[in-house]
């Protein structure tokens, strides 16, 4: 296998670290981009890896990308990214956990670990008995900010839509607006929710059937196979599920004038950027429409979160989109590059 600044997600990132503990199973990979702007903070995602260097390879576009989201939500936070390799036959338990927080607490605070896929927050509970740098708790009280991040990812990304639909469609209003929902997890089903309740017409997929299922019976939503999602015509498609969805081939073949969603790195290369930007499609940059979440446990972390501050914080996710699209019209510059350069400069390496 390649060292790890060979592999061509490597960003000149501070620091990577592999763990293998015997006893518990396991294997983890925590990768810290930077801490410019503070201790590098992101989820730790549990997942089956058919390679390893897939998970390599996911801990450095997922940290680099924290760096970026945290930086663009005016958090003190660098980024980082956790990834305990799943075992195909095997789960969670309490040991694999302990060793995973014990492999956080042995970096002295570079990074502040919490929730991601594959995560609960009672596995944070387990965790944080390991070590101090971890956020996203169970909560008191309502309104104290931490607890599950998905809520409050979710209604970011529902204001982003809203934002885009603006942007897009010159309409203040979710109403009629017909949005494709790829993933109806804790954000998507969120989302979902939001949409349903302000009247859009929506179309469902999730890799989970049953979820989806039920899901669309609650909402009135139709439900299409996961991969026919992204060639709906529709006037939203918001991918909230695994990354890099945004293809070459995918791009070609989208029948919506807006993507916004939750999922972390849709685009699967830089130059994807540049080819939705070319098909004339709005496109809500992930990392600033998805901070929600980071929002909500940093502000956790931080001591500084009442709900109160938390929801204020993510009202303000759609001026930082507008302010994208606005220099990306006037630069005939595509939002994903508008956006790195923002969070580039605000890390120091603009």
């Amino acid at each position: 296998m390649s060292a790890v600044w060979d592999f061509a997600d490597f960003d000149d990132h501070e620091h990577v670290h592999m763990f293998r503990d015997r006893a518990s199973g396991l294997t983890a990979v925590i990768a810290v981009h930077s801490t410019h702007l503070g201790p590098g903070a992101g989820g730790v995602r549990y997942w089956h890896y058919p390679q390893r260097s897939a998970a390599i390879t996911d801990a450095l576009r997922l940290s680099r990308g924290m760096s970026y989201k945290n930086a663009m939500a005016g958090l003190p936070m660098g980024g980082g990214k956790g990834v305990i390799l799943a075992d195909e036959n095997g789960g969670k338990t309490p040991d694999l956990l302990a060793a995973f927080g014990r492999a956080v607490e042995s970096l002295g605070g570079a990074y502040v670990t919490a929730e991601d896929v594959g995560i609960t927050d009672a596995d944070m509970v387990e965790i944080s008995k390991h070590t101090k740098h971890v956020s996203g708790l169970p909560v008191a009280s309502g309104a104290d900010a931490g607890g599950d991040p998905g809520p409050f990812t979710a209604l970011g990304v529902y204001l982003g839509i809203k934002a885009a639909i603006k942007e897009g469609l010159g309409s203040d209003s979710a109403a009629g607006v017909r949005v494709a929902i790829q993933g109806v997890g804790s954000v998507g089903g969120g989302v979902a929710r939001r949409l349903a309740a302000e009247g859009a017409k929506l179309t469902l997929a999730d890799v989970d059937l049953t979820r989806a299922k039920a899901l669309a019976e609650e909402l009135g939503a139709d439900l299409v196979d996961s991969a026919a999602i992204m060639e709906i015509e529709a006037d939203v498609l918001s991918p909230n599920a695994l990354g890099a969805i945004l293809t070459e081939r995918s791009i070609e073949r989208l029948r919506v004038p807006i993507v916004a969603g939750g999922a972390n790195n849709q685009l699967a290369t830089a130059a994807d950027g540049q080819r939705i930007h070319d098909r004339g499609i709005v496109y809500a940059p992930d990392y600033v429409i998805n901070a929600g979440g980071i929002i909500n446990v940093a502000l956790e972390y931080l001591g500084k979160g009442s709900r109160e501050e938390v929801e204020s914080r993510i009202h303000q996710i759609p001026g930082r989109l507008a302010e994208i699209w606005a220099e990306s019209r006037a630069n005939a510059t595509p939002a994903s590059v508008v956006a790195d350069r923002m969070a580039q400069k605000l890390i120091g390496r603009g």
